[in-house]
């Protein structure tokens, strides 16, 4: 894809998830119009609302599972775990922004739900708790679906609310347990 074609679709992408997670029956020549490109520019790229949403789902995804690798790679293994949180509830308030746009794209069916894959931020979970667990800074044992139980309370704050309060309040409190019986680094680490 040409980088001027790339820049556009991330434009329409930014647009449509803040204008349907505001309203989710915004019109799709309002998307385009704010994201500044015109209705065939719209339409090559989304050939339909359900189109959309899928699309900002996936980039959504992309966005929060390739944060994973870049924080482990510049942070130590602790505050790359606690960042990721910050980023997973970004992720999480953008999906519930689109539950209203994803209801309408398809009638609430399964159409559209069926193809929105969590797999990958599944396998984001995993790396970083096996590379904390090798660290030392969380108990062992904790799996990837333990962690998902854990902070599946940021599903249910309210993306119109004050939601980075009580998304820190939760995620430190599941940071902090994660720290109980954790052994310790295996050999000393940088502070930051």
């Amino acid at each position: 894809m040409r980088s001027d074609a790339r820049r556009n679709r991330e434009r329409i992408l930014a647009v449509a998830l803040a204008e349907l997670t505001r309203s989710a029956d915004t019109p799709l020549s309002a998307i385009a119009r704010k994201a500044g490109v015109g209705q065939g520019t719209f339409y090559r790229n989304f050939h339909h609302r359900e189109a959309l949403i899928v699309e900002i789902h996936r980039h959504e995804v992309r966005q929060v599972t390739d944060a994973a690798a870049h924080l482990l790679a510049t942070r130590p293994p602790h505050r790359a775990l606690r960042e990721w949180t910050d980023r997973l509830t970004r992720f999480a308030m953008a999906e519930a922004g689109l539950t209203a746009a994803l209801r309408t794209a398809d009638g609430g069916s399964r159409g559209v739900r069926a193809r929105l894959d969590h797999g990958p931020v599944r396998a984001a979970v995993a790396l970083l708790l096996r590379t904390n667990e090798q660290a030392g800074t969380i108990r062992p044992g904790v799996t990837p679906d333990d962690f998902l139980l854990a902070v599946a309370g940021l599903w249910h704050l309210d993306p119109h609310g004050d939601w980075p309060t009580d998304a820190r309040r939760l995620l430190d409190l599941v940071t902090d347990g994660l720290r109980v019986g954790a052994p310790g680094p295996a050999t000393p680490s940088r502070e930051d």
